[in-house]
């Protein structure tokens, strides 16, 4: 336990370093992930909860600042694993060793994410799992699910907005995966609605500022640039012609109409 208490000392100093060395902290904490697994971090029963409480909090700690490490280096993978373990200590053993500062700091990360990835259902059923008034007070609740009515709503300069007010600096980064996931709604839905726009008013809808950006996303989504500088959708938008089989309706027609008239 000394040991571990050393390398989580080392981490924190580490980590409240402005920027924090991430290799560094990446490799302190893959030292305290082996160091916890031979402590059996996770208890297997009650008592073995309430006899090792010092550890559970130290082991929850750990899991926080590698929750953070993760977005900082852009580990998507490694951020949903930490997430799932850092929530049983969050819901499970919250009555033996209490609720962390950093709870609902990081519950609100996981919900951008998701959001962010456009996983409504998965989004909703971890807001099932908080209490209404954490949904509607929390300061790092509500403004995500802000988020998620302005995309129901379709209110998405609301969402390029709110890029500026994120309750905390580690939200950035999936902030700015949920920007790309609105751009390419945007995007699909001129696709759909235009069958040409210039580049300006496409970068307008796109809240698209410098002239490489909209080029990028243009390239990005193949759209035809043309010679005037405008977008042409016009082989996207037009559809196929279906032939419709006749025979085949005009005799079910007719079969409804003789069961109606047998009702009748």
């Amino acid at each position: 336990m000394a040991n571990v208490e050393a390398l989580y000392k080392e981490l924190i100093a580490e980590w409240a370093k402005r920027p924090p060395n991430t290799v560094k902290c990446g490799q302190l904490l893959d030292q305290l992930k082996v160091a916890l697994v031979k402590m059996a971090f996770l208890p297997t029963d009650g008592n073995d909860a309430q006899s090792s409480k010092k550890q559970l909090i130290l082991a929850r700690s750990v899991l926080e600042v590698a929750v953070e490490h993760s977005v900082l280096s852009k580990d998507l993978l490694a951020f949903e694993r930490y997430m799932a373990q850092l929530k049983c200590y969050y819901y499970d053993y919250a009555k033996i060793i209490g609720e962390s500062e950093s709870k609902y700091k990081l519950l609100g990360l996981n919900l951008l994410y998701l959001l962010s990835g456009n996983r409504v259902s998965d989004f909703h059923t971890e807001l099932e799992l908080l209490s209404v008034d954490v949904i509607q007070h929390n300061q790092f609740i509500r403004p995500i699910l802000a988020l998620e009515q302005y995309i129901m709503e379709g209110r998405y300069n609301k969402i390029f907005q709110a890029k500026s007010t994120v309750p905390v600096e580690v939200y950035s980064y999936f902030m700015d995966l949920l920007l790309e996931t609105v751009r390419d709604e945007i995007g699909a839905c001129i696709e759909k609605s235009y069958d040409k726009i210039s580049a300006k008013d496409a970068a307008k809808r796109l809240n698209l500022r410098v002239p490489d950006e909209i080029k990028a996303f243009g390239e990005k989504r193949q759209w035809k640039l043309e010679a005037t500088g405008d977008y042409s959708f016009t082989d996207r938008s037009v559809k196929p012609k279906e032939l419709l089989p006749s025979e085949e309706l005009a005799e079910q027609v007719l079969s409804y109409a003789r069961d109606l008239e047998m009702i009748v």
